[in-house]
C-alpha cells in the first residue's frame, strides 16, 4: 500500500498537538499484505488488543528496508493508505520462528491469541506473502516487535 499524500499533513497535525515530536515525518506503513488485513490489524491496535507484530528478517533483507529500532516512531496506514495512528517501538527481538513464545503471540492480538494460532496464521502468511523467495522455514529469523500507541490516546 502506497502512503497517501496526506501523511505529511497528518504528521504536522500530530506535531501541533505534541511539539516534542521530531520534525521529520516517520516511516509510514500498514500491517499485513492486503487492504482488508491492514484494516483488521489496525482495528486491533486502535482497540488496545494488539501491541506487537512480527516480520520476517528475510523479507527485510530482500527489500533492503531498514530494520525497526527501539524508540522509532511509525505512522500506521489503513487499507486505503491513509494515516490513522502513531506508534513507538518499545522492544525488538530477533528469534527463530519456532522459538517465538506465547507472550508474543498474545501481544499480536490475532485470533484466539494462542501460540498455536500465531504459528499457523504466520506460517500461512509467509508462505503466501513473503517478499523473499525462501518464503517460510520453521527456524527462519523473525523480528518480534512490541510497540506503544502514541496517537490517538
Amino acid at each position: 500500500m502506497a502512503p497517501s499524500p496526506s501523511v505529511p499533513s497528518f504528521w504536522e497535525a500530530r506535531r501541533r498537538e505534541s511539539p516534542d515530536l521530531p520534525e521529520a515525518v516517520p516511516l509510514a506503513w500498514a500491517f499485513g499484505a492486503t487492504p482488508e488485513h491492514a484494516d483488521a490489524l489496525l482495528d486491533l491496535v486502535l482497540h488496545g488488543v494488539k501491541d506487537g507484530t512480527a516480520s520476517s528478517l528475510w523479507d527485510y533483507e530482500e527489500s533492503s528496508d531498514p530494520l525497526p529500532e527501539v524508540g522509532e516512531l511509525s505512522v500506521i496506514l489503513d487499507g486505503a493508505g491513509e494515516p490513522r495512528t502513531v506508534l513507538v517501538t518499545t522492544r525488538i527481538a530477533i528469534i527463530p520462528f519456532d522459538q517465538v513464545d506465547a507472550e508474543h503471540a498474545r501481544a499480536e492480538g490475532e485470533g484466539d491469541r494462542t501460540l498455536a494460532h500465531w504459528r499457523s496464521s504466520h506460517e500461512h502468511y509467509w508462505r503466501e506473502h513473503s517478499e523473499n523467495p525462501r518464503g517460510f522455514a520453521p527456524d527462519m529469523p523473525i523480528i518480534c516487535e512490541r510497540f506503544e500507541l502514541l496517537w490517538p490516546r
